[in-house]
């Protein structure tokens, strides 16, 4: 088999998450609400499906998501995109509701440790909170995701396994989740760990849902991707300019880069609906926002069709 006929197995379309800024800003200093509303009013305009545009948290865990309200009011709700809010417990998902959001993911940790650092409870507390939330949520007619971080792993405990993880899901997916995300929240994934997460989730869960959000933490967050891909996952989450990490994971840098990612898949024949050079453009708004030079390689090379021999430097 060549290469070629390996690539025609994969899926001819994904569904992008946009998630810069709500994951990527919230660990960067406090940015104005304007900024913010511009930088999601840019991505809306790349042709993204989806946003996950704030989160409603208390503004002592995480500041710089204290203007959720604002934000959200003063955004231009583009066409065809979809806008969602990160809740981390049920009063977090009433501010969501009442601000109008209809998509809403809440998180939970496969680790403890890390559950208990990120909302101050276990794990199993925060999934007795998420069976009431997703009451509320349906009650309300919105939807709501169940998104499993230290999914590959856990900064504290470290390898997490298989089991721990799958468990979660059997009870999120039985109180009634819409979805689900698995969260490489320090970037401990690999190839080999997500065929067999993934894998496993799929025997055994088959009409669940699955999103997928890489960190390239360790550098592997693409070849995460591609392993993804060839097991059939076509939705997944990735963030401009490769904003992003965690707050309560020591080293956890940024998330999958979205343009590194859309050029990449893009050119193995699978569509993503993305203007590639919109998406530059919107990385260049995000790294001028937060005032560093951010981690997209697309960003620094441009796009394999833009070269020019300018660009590229004498060699034999």
């Amino acid at each position: 088999m060549t290469y070629r006929d390996h690539v025609s197995d994969l899926p001819s379309r994904i569904s992008l998450r946009e998630v810069g800024p709500r994951d990527g800003l919230q660990n960067e200093a406090p940015v104005p609400t304007g900024a913010k509303v511009a930088l999601i009013n840019a991505l809306g305009r790349t042709g993204v499906s989806r946003i996950e545009a704030v989160s409603f948290v208390h503004p002592r865990a995480i500041p710089q998501m204290a203007d959720a309200g604002e934000v959200w009011e003063q955004i231009e709700r583009a066409a065809g995109v979809r806008y969602s809010a990160l809740v981390p417990n049920l009063r977090g998902a009433e501010r969501a509701l009442a601000a109008g959001f209809g998509e809403l993911e809440v998180v939970v940790s496969a680790s403890d440790t890390h559950n208990r650092k990120n909302v101050n409870r276990g794990t199993e507390e925060s999934l007795d909170d998420i069976a009431r939330i997703l009451n509320a949520v349906h009650a309300a007619g919105a939807t709501c995701q169940v998104i499993v971080s230290t999914a590959y792993g856990c900064p504290y405990e470290g390898d997490v396994p298989v089991e721990r993880v799958l468990g979660i899901i059997k009870r999120a997916v039985a109180d009634g989740a819409d979805g689900i995300s698995y969260g490489d929240t320090t970037g401990m994934a690999t190839p080999r760990r997500v065929v067999g997460l993934v894998g496993e989730t799929r025997m055994r869960f088959p009409d669940a849902p699955l999103n997928l959000h890489f960190h390239n933490t360790r550098g592997t967050g693409l070849a995460n991707v591609l392993a993804a891909l060839q097991l059939g996952v076509s939705d997944f989450d990735a963030s401009v300019g490769g904003l992003g990490g965690c707050p309560y994971a020591p080293g956890a840098t940024g998330n999958v880069c979205t343009e590194d990612l859309v050029h990449m898949v893009e050119d193995m024949g699978v569509d993503t609906g993305v203007d590639l050079e919109a998406m530059i453009a919107a990385a260049a708004e995000a790294e001028r926002l937060v005032g560093r030079t951010l981690p997209s390689q697309v960003l620094r090379a441009g796009p394999r069709t833009r070269l020019t021999p300018m660009d590229v430097p004498a060699c034999d």
